[in-house]
């Protein structure tokens, strides 16, 4: 199969506005859960999930946390400006850049640009009963983004507190509604820490401390690695073939102690989502680049949108050996979190290298993420969301969700 020329109108449904849910149920673990269990379909309650997991597997979960990447500016005209942020720039570390105070730049989409041609935005805003004022300067552009420098007067103050303070949570477009106070709680996974992301990773909201005091007590090892989602998730492939598509880039962290976990575990995984599989299948990839070129830096590691595809015609090298080598790099280091980003698509006729089941949420049709799941089931895909189409499965994002093992 060549996966460029993969149409994407061949990955199309018809999915009812109604059956998109507009809200999460009010306990997330009573969510349906259906089953997908090497071509047997059934149904359950998603508290029930870790009595259909081997004992003794590994469980991998994306820990971003999404910021309030909305930013509201109103010009002395009145017009409405909103920037929401992409990804840092200066500085480009996640970390760093929420720690900055006075000045940083960032990435950004603009709202009502035709409106902002130049000139620089002002907000006054409260933060600890302390009045500072922000301001806001196009710098340049990048692509469809554009470069925005922040200034703010009060070195008090992070850019974090500054966004805690002023910033709208961006839950997505196709909810057609505004964001609510309880959004700031519900679009979160209980498990969130790091913060980056501009979309949950949807798959671990449905997640409880009972359920994962339930994996625990049944031998399941939990691991954590972060994929900050970039707004590119909710980006539709316009072109015919996928081969035409560009995929966004994502950056990840994974630490040490999670590769060796991996290794304990034979390279076999129960990925939490579409960007836990991301980033745990592109480790494979970094492992090869290690393996064949010992003195590359983090940032060559990067993973490029078709290089599994290329990599499939030359010498085969097993899971295990990928990710020793990716370790061994990091030895040499001294490194103890691996640093870097992936573009890469999974789609029919990839070759899956680590995860082995999947937990995830049902997804728009035409998507990237549905592509990875058509992948992941051997084309099966159709069947799936037949039944939860059938069977009153609310889909995307607050909608209910399914376990798949191939």
């Amino acid at each position: 199969m060549n996966t460029k020329e993969i149409k994407i109108n061949d990955y199309n449904y018809q999915l009812p506005d109604e059956r998109i849910a507009k809200y999460p149920l009010a306990r997330r673990d009573h969510s349906k859960l259906l089953v997908y269990d090497k071509g047997e379909i059934s149904e359950d309650v998603f508290f029930n999930l870790p009595q259909h997991l081997p004992q003794g597997a590994l469980m991998v979960f994306n820990n971003t946390r999404v910021i309030q990447a909305r930013m509201h500016f109103r010009k002395s005209t009145g017009a409405l400006i909103e920037i929401f942020l992409l990804e840092p720039a200066v500085p480009a570390d996640y970390e760093q850049m929420f720690q900055t105070r006075s000045r940083c730049s960032w990435l950004c989409l603009v709202g009502n640009l035709k409106k902002w041609k130049k000139g620089t935005l002002v907000r006054r805003i409260g933060i600890g009963g302390q009045e500072l004022e922000i301001r806001a300067t196009r710098k340049g552009e990048a692509g469809t983004s554009h470069l925005v420098e922040f200034e703010w007067d009060n070195a008090a103050a992070s850019f974090a507190e500054i966004l805690d303070a002023v910033g709208e949570l961006p839950i997505p477009p196709y909810l057609n509604r505004d964001t609510e106070e309880s959004d700031k709680t519900t679009y979160q996974t209980v498990y969130s820490k790091i913060k980056g992301s501009v979309a949950a990773p949807t798959a671990g909201l449905h997640f409880t401390p009972e359920v994962l005091a339930d994996i625990d007590s049944r031998g399941i090892d939990r691991e954590e690695v972060t994929l900050h989602v970039g707004a590119g998730t909710f980006r539709p492939v316009k072109s015919d073939d996928i081969g035409h598509h560009e995929m966004h880039t994502e950056f990840i962290s994974v630490r040490r102690q999670t590769i060796e976990k991996l290794l304990v575990h034979n390279a076999w995984a129960v990925a939490v989502g579409t960007t836990s599989v991301r980033t745990l299948e592109s480790l494979y990839y970094m492992g090869l680049k290690t393996l064949r070129h010992p003195d590359i830096d983090e940032q060559q590691l990067h993973v490029s949108q078709w290089e599994p595809y290329q990599e499939e015609k030359s010498e085969k090298v097993t899971s295990e050996e990928a990710l020793r080598s990716l370790l061994d790099w990091m030895d040499r280091r001294q490194l103890s979190v691996l640093h870097s980003s992936t573009q890469i698509i999974i789609a029919p006729g990839y070759d899956y290298k680590i995860v082995r089941m999947l937990v995830t949420n049902f997804h728009q049709p035409k998507s990237t993420l549905l592509l990875l799941v058509s992948a992941f089931v051997h084309g099966d895909w159709r069947r799936i969301y037949d039944y939860a189409l059938g069977h009153d499965f609310r889909f995307l994002s607050y909608g209910d969700s399914s376990l798949l093992i191939p």
